[in-house]
């Protein structure tokens, strides 16, 4: 069964809407349109006479980290990064909690989201320098205490192949315990037996230290092209600042390029290439660093399952399709490991 909430995700009790209207100063609203684009969190247009906004329902954030996370935006703002930083509420919080819910409003920023493989080489390099100069600005916001110190070490978990194993077989199970025999439990099932051979045939090539190569510091956590908004050929707004944390830059760098880019089972590589050169224009990040990051990322893909958790665990089918395509990516890339390293090493 599915979970309630997520088959819900689009409704706000009436009541609910009044309590926020009331909270942010809103007079009335117009209009309340849901948009579907987001996975995790819900979003909603409002209009109303004060103007449009973003109204945000955060799902999966605990209220201290998004607090903090949103706290920081309007410093990022006047740095120049393009953010929209929250409306606060009547009593001066980023943050509503109504109707057992948490919610955040923003002005509406005009724009379209467009995947990173229509993007043009040059804007992909745009958005490389536009990441290199949020790294920045994330760690000027450090410097002004608004967000907390960077350690000097940091590590990274590399799962085990006997971590991986146990993991497929759990799944496995759970696909004939509580699969309904679907199209998408045969494809998993498949899926599964597949990726136990490649764990045992590619373990050698896994990370071997936890500690990553290349500096560290305050992150964004998920510029997937659902949080940026384009106009008029230029980056309008990055969005979604729900996963603010402090990780490898090269981390961001290799998982960005492949959410952006590794479209279609296929990763787009003269676009990673020009995505990396553009962001080490502004971080000089050393080509082993990226190189690292991509083979880390690999290495969590190969050994990550946690579209079939949010399945088989939750009942949430909302990332069915994710897996089947970062499925069919991961093959591609497995095949091809060497060449999409040397892209990243090329920018």
């Amino acid at each position: 069964m599915i979970d309630a909430t997520v088959a819900a995700r689009g409704d706000i009790a009436d009541s609910v809407l009044a309590e926020l209207i009331d909270v942010f100063g809103l007079g009335e609203v117009w209009e309340c349109r849901y948009l579907a684009d987001g996975l995790m969190n819900a979003n909603w247009r409002l209009d109303t006479p004060a103007g449009r906004f973003a109204l945000k329902r955060v799902m999966d954030v605990s209220l201290d980290r998004l607090q903090r996370n949103l706290g920081v935006l309007a410093a990022l703002s006047a740095d120049g990064v393009p953010v929209s930083a929250p409306v606060p509420s009547t009593a001066g919080s980023l943050v509503a909690q109504v109707g057992g819910s948490t919610w955040c409003l923003f002005p509406w920023v005009v724009g379209t989201h467009v995947r990173g493989v229509d993007l043009s080489l040059s804007q992909v390099a745009v958005m490389g320098r536009h990441l290199g100069c949020l790294h920045l600005s994330l760690g000027g916001a450090c410097e002004r205490g608004l967000l907390p110190g960077v350690p000097e070490t940091i590590t990274t978990e590399v799962t085990s192949p006997e971590r991986a194993m146990e993991q497929t077989e759990r799944l496995s199970a759970a696909v004939l315990d509580k699969g309904t025999g679907s199209d998408f439990d045969k494809s998993v099932a498949v899926a599964l037996d597949q990726r136990r051979a490649l764990v045992v045939e590619y373990a050698d090539r896994r990370p071997r230290s936890v500690t990553p190569e290349g500096d560290h510091g305050w992150t964004h956590g998920d510029l997937q092209y659902r949080n940026l908004l384009w106009e008029g050929g230029a980056l309008a707004a990055v969005l979604d600042w729900d996963r603010v944390a402090v990780r490898p830059y090269a981390e961001e760098v290799a998982r960005t390029a492949q959410v952006q880019f590794g479209v279609g089972g296929v990763f787009d590589l003269a676009r990673v290439s020009a995505f990396v050169e553009g962001y080490r224009s502004v971080v000089p990040l050393e080509p082993s660093a990226l190189v690292d990051g991509a083979r880390r990322l690999w290495w969590k893909r190969m050994t990550d399952f946690w579209q079939l958790e949010f399945h088989y665990d939750r009942g949430d089918l909302s990332f069915d399709e994710l897996f089947t395509a970062d499925e069919a990516l991961l093959h591609w890339w497995t095949d091809r490991l060497d060449q999409v390293e040397d892209a990243f090493a090329a920018g």
